[in-house]
């Protein structure tokens, strides 16, 4: 199975975020995406704000099918 295969099952499933692909070891989920996207599945992104363990911010990216 490739990592666009496995991407697109989980999309099926819900939506998905870095830490999702790296549990299926894909370590970069925005070509994959890219990817999926020039083959012509509409995916949507949206950026959110969310708190780290050390009590920082970062800027993460969701990904669900359209």
């Amino acid at each position: 199975m490739t990592q666009a295969d496995k991407v697109m099952k989980a999309l099926e499933r819900g939506p998905v975020t870095q830490r999702d692909a790296f549990m299926m070891g894909i370590y970069r989920l925005a070509a994959v995406v890219h990817e999926l996207r020039e083959a012509g599945v509409e995916i949507y992104t949206e950026r959110r704000m969310v708190d780290n363990s050390d009590g920082t911010r970062s800027n993460i990216a969701v990904y669900w099918l359209a």
